[in-house]
């Protein structure tokens, strides 16, 4: 929201209604699906997707693997809703929602992990890594969410510019190896906002690990 340091008294008790509303209406949910890798000339060919994925750094956040796990994950289209009906009659509570909902959703993703992970082992992995992160085209959303079915499964789309519907939703790819894989830059280094972000520019970073 902007704020620098901790919040006052008032924003504070925005945020923990936000965060009240959130926990009562949103139904998260995510689907993933297991698939093998194969590195080509072309780029990173996924067994469950017929479109490879290009770009350099799909192909270092990847190296190593043999396998990959393709996840996606939203909040429904209640949070959508929160924040619309919100915005009628409070643009703050509306701000505030709008970010509660940012965070709520990696949070989902982060469980997701977890639950996938501790369900079918696996000795190391990559982090989570976006279309549209770094130089891996965001059109690849599309091919994503059909290898996934995501809109049957969790109602989850995609318009004709590349925007998930629900907006407060997440498509993510993570690498799977047997042996130690080399982590990546993330964060600031691989981000394409990074020459113009009002965080960078106030010392600060977006997110935690960056």
């Amino acid at each position: 929201m902007g704020v620098k340091g901790a919040p006052d008294p008032a924003v504070a008790e925005l945020l923990d209604r936000a965060e009240s509303l959130v926990r009562e209406r949103v139904r998260p949910k995510y689907v993933y699906l297991e698939t093998d890798i194969t590195f080509t000339d072309d780029g990173v060919l996924l067994g469950a997707m017929t479109e490879p994925l290009t770009g350099e750094d799909i192909k270092r956040h990847l190296k190593g693997c043999k396998r990959a796990v393709l996840l996606a994950a939203t909040l429904s289209q209640e949070a959508d809703k929160l924040i619309r009906q919100a915005a009628v009659t409070d643009m703050a509570q509306s701000l505030a929602l709008d970010c509660i909902c940012s965070a709520a959703v990696e949070q989902v993703c982060d469980r997701a992990e977890e639950e996938i992970f501790t369900a079918h082992p696996c000795e190391y992995r990559t982090w989570r890594f976006s279309p549209g992160y770094g130089d891996l085209p965001i059109t690849l959303q599309r091919s994503f969410l059909l290898a996934l079915n995501a809109q049957r499964r969790i109602g989850l789309t995609v318009t004709d510019s590349c925007l998930l519907i629900p907006s407060k939703s997440v498509t993510a790819i993570i690498g799977v190896s047997d042996a130690p894989v080399e982590r990546g830059p993330r964060g600031c280094a691989v981000c394409n906002m990074k020459d113009s972000c009002a965080y960078r520019a106030s010392g600060t970073k977006c997110g935690k690990n960056m």
